[in-house]
């Protein structure tokens, strides 16, 4: 079966997630847990990884991590294999502790770095294993280590401090953000608008006009994967729709115009021809963008222009 592919880059964050195999409790013990942590702050300190949030749960974990050095892979597949083994050196047992591939979610900087922060020091709470009063208390979250000062250099918090409404690393600032998610956590449209129910979903994270230009910039990357499943096309989809928004720039049309204009618009059948060259996109995505019916409909009028072009 075809991978999803990793994209990777200097700067990139990622929303990691993983879970036991078959779901498995591999925390259930605090021993467990520690491992686990000790392994991650080994992996961010050999890989030069900033972490911005982590949460171990009983069955999986989640981190918000940056990779300066472009090395998600090579980070992860130590993070994993080496808590593996000293796990069933320990328990002696055989076999894999995690689920085939963890998930990576590319997560822009700003507001939705900071939204990725809340939903992973909530996640605790959200699953029911402690309140709101015991949040701050939970061992295994960077959540209580932000609260007690105990932190490694690479665990930091200046950036989405910074956009929950300037917040600080100070006292002041722990105290306000501690009143914050108390509010959050009582606020259910709030928790919809920051999208909590997409957090471990799709392929990234983050606005329109970044999700298309990181889309585009990666396209030739997805294409010569020939990969497959749903975050595959949704990738592809933003790089072609990156590709006709600057072709409807260069014409000077808008998406008002192909709203207003015909099925077989000149503009719209020279454009969509364009696409075709110069893109994998289907006839069947372009025929949707351009407002030109069906798939089978924008093979004939594609047929017909290439017939008048060769005369």
């Amino acid at each position: 079966m075809a991978r999803k592919p990793r994209l990777q880059f200097e700067g990139a964050i990622y929303h990691v997630i993983n879970r036991g195999n078959y779901r498995r409790d591999i925390f259930e013990t605090a021993g467990a847990a520690q491992a686990f942590e000790q392994c991650l702050f080994e992996a961010c300190a050999q890989a030069g990884w900033r972490l911005y949030a982590y949460a171990i749960m009983r069955n999986h974990f989640h981190l918000a991590v940056e990779t300066p050095r472009a090395n998600l892979v090579e980070g992860m597949h130590w993070l994993q294999s080496t808590f593996a083994i000293r796990f069933n050196r320990f328990r002696d047992e055989r076999g894999h502790l995690f689920q085939s591939r963890y998930r990576a979610i590319l997560v822009e900087g700003g507001p939705h770095l900071a939204r990725v922060v809340n939903y992973i020091h909530l996640n605790p709470l959200r699953a029911g294993i402690v309140s709101l009063e015991q949040l701050a208390q939970f061992r295994w979250c960077s959540y209580r280590r932000f609260l007690r000062g105990e932190r490694p250099e690479f665990l930091v918090c200046e950036e989405w401090l910074l956009n929950l409404g300037g917040l600080t690393d100070s006292r002041e600032g722990w105290q306000r953000y501690q009143d914050y998610l108390g509010w959050l956590t009582a606020d259910a449209e709030e928790q919809k608008r920051q999208a909590f129910d997409k957090m471990c979903s799709g392929w990234a994270i983050g606005s329109d006009g970044w999700r298309k230009a990181l889309a585009k910039d990666h396209a030739e990357t997805v294409t010569l994967s020939a990969l497959r499943g749903p975050e595959v096309r949704e990738l592809k989809e933003a790089a072609w729709a990156a590709v006709l928004d600057q072709l409807l720039a260069e014409r000077r049309k808008t998406r008002r115009e192909i709203e207003a204009d015909g099925r077989t618009a000149a503009w719209k059948v020279g454009l969509a021809l364009r696409m075709r060259e110069s893109t994998t996109a289907t006839n069947e995505w372009i025929a949707g963008a351009l407002g030109m019916g069906k798939g089978s409909s924008l093979s004939v009028y594609l047929s017909k222009e290439r017939e008048k072009i060769k005369k």
